[in-house]
C-alpha cells in the first residue's frame, strides 16, 4: 500500500517521472481506478452539504464513466489526428496516466469545510487539469506541452457534447427514463 499512497503523492506533485512510471506499468490499472474511485468520493463528501448522500454514488458512477470516455477521445485525438512522428500510445495507457492525474481531486474532501467549498474545488480543478495535461503529454510521448493542452481542449468539448447530448435524450423532459 506505501507504494500506492507514494504514487498518488507523486501525481499530486506533478511528477513527470510517475506519468512515465503508470504509463508503462500495465498492472496499474486498478491503482489508476482507485484513484478514480477515491477522487469522486472526496469530492461528493466535499459537496455533501449540496448533494447529500446521493451525489457520492452517483458522482463515482459518472467519474469513472467519464474517466473510459475522456481516456478514449484522448487516445483517438491524440494518436490519429494530432499525434507527433514518435507518438506511440494504446488506451491503456492513457487509462493508467489519466486515472492518476485524478489525485489533486482528493483535496475536494476539505469542501466539507464551510466555506471553503468553492474554493477548494476550483484549486482542485486547476490542480487535476495541470495534471491532465502533463498525464497526456507523457502517455502520447509529446515533446509539445502545447499539443497536449490542445488534445485535452478538443477532449473536453467533445466530451462535454457528448454528455450534453446524453443528459437532453434521458432526462431532457425533468424525469429520467
Amino acid at each position: 500500500m506505501t507504494g500506492f499512497k507514494d504514487r498518488i503523492v507523486r501525481a499530486a506533485k506533478l511528477d513527470v517521472n510517475l506519468y512515465e512510471e503508470v504509463e508503462a506499468d500495465k498492472g496499474a490499472l486498478g491503482q489508476a481506478t482507485w484513484v478514480v474511485i477515491l477522487s469522486s468520493i472526496a469530492a461528493g463528501i466535499g459537496s455533501f452539504e449540496v448533494g447529500g448522500g446521493y451525489i457520492i454514488l452517483v458522482g463515482t458512477i459518472t467519474a469513472l464513466i467519464a474517466w473510459y470516455v475522456w481516456a478514449f477521445l484522448t487516445y483517438l485525438i491524440g494518436t490519429k489526428l494530432l499525434p507527433e512522428p514518435q507518438t506511440k500510445a494504446d488506451y491503456g495507457e492513457l487509462l493508467r496516466t489519466i486515472g492518476f492525474s485524478s489525485s489533486p481531486g482528493l483535496i475536494r474532501i476539505l469542501g466539507i469545510i464551510p466555506g471553503l467549498q468553492w474554493i477548494v474545488f476550483t484549486i482542485a480543478s486547476i490542480w487535476m487539469l495541470i495534471a491532465m495535461v502533463i498525464a497526456v503529454r507523457q502517455a502520447l510521448d509529446y515533446t509539445s506541452t502545447l499539443r497536449a493542452v490542445g488534445v485535452c481542449i478538443i477532449g473536453w468539448i467533445v466530451q462535454f457534447l457528448i454528455f450534453a447530448l446524453f443528459f437532453s435524450v434521458f432526462w431532457g423532459s425533468g424525469k429520467p427514463i
